[in-house]
């Protein structure tokens, strides 16, 4: 074998094993690259499925909530005194009305179709529903609801005010009830016929109880009377 011969072999030789070497580093930048784009779509599936169940949680409290808010309870902000001393100026409380049928005592929210009001609601306690008879004497500030007396240790004061504008008894018909406000001689109410009787389809709910207590700079606030209404 001659010089060239032995050349030739030896650059065959070196040619393949330069191939081979190349061979093998494209194999393993092949395959970190594989693994970069795997790595890549892993977290961004990752990514997607977190706002994904983000977009779920949100999407299930405002559905809870547009629930409670027409089904179950909302809140409403009482203006004025006239259901003193049971419930205070700006005090916020918490009405429902699933599942409502007025009974005697309730202290519902109603909306007066007066124009007095300008649209705002009402909020009074139910003293008389249908089929039932209710009187006022005003010299005794007794309320009397079928012949009975009614004993009511929520009113601010008895009953003597806005004698002219009540002519008793009063048979309640079906469909209405009749209301009048804790505060009873600062009360605007079914005594009046800017109000008069009340049609249960204007109800609104009942008063359960009361969320955030009212306050002015007369009155400081009182945590303490948060809590359910009677």
């Amino acid at each position: 074998m001659d010089e060239n011969e032995r050349f030739d072999e030896y650059t065959d030789s070196t040619d393949q094993d330069h191939s081979s070497d190349d061979f093998e580093i494209d194999d393993d930048f092949d395959s970190d690259e594989s693994d970069f784009e795997s790595d890549y779509e892993d977290e961004s599936t990752k990514t997607r499925m977190e706002l994904y169940d983000w977009l779920q949680c949100i999407v299930a409290a405002v559905i809870c909530s547009i629930f409670i808010f027409v089904f179950i309870g909302r809140t409403i902000g009482v203006d004025g005194n006239s259901m003193m001393n049971t419930l205070h100026d700006h005090d916020r409380v918490i009405m429902s009305n699933l599942f409502y049928t007025p009974s005697n005592g309730d202290i519902i929210v109603f909306q007066s179709p007066s124009e007095t009001f300008g649209g705002t609601p009402l909020v009074k306690r139910v003293i008389a529903i249908s089929g039932q008879s209710i009187d006022i004497n005003f010299d005794t500030g007794d309320v009397i609801v079928d012949g009975v007396i009614l004993d009511e240790p929520y009113i601010l004061e008895r009953t003597t005010y806005n004698r002219s504008s009540f002519q008793g008894p009063v048979m309640v018909p079906d469909g209405y009830v009749f209301v009048l406000g804790d505060n009873r001689n600062s009360s605007t109410d079914s005594r009046d016929p800017q109000v008069g009787l009340v049609d249960t389809r204007f109800i609104l709910g009942r008063v359960h109880l009361i969320a955030i207590p009212g306050a002015n700079e007369f009155v400081p606030r009182d945590w303490g009377r948060i809590g359910f209404v009677r």
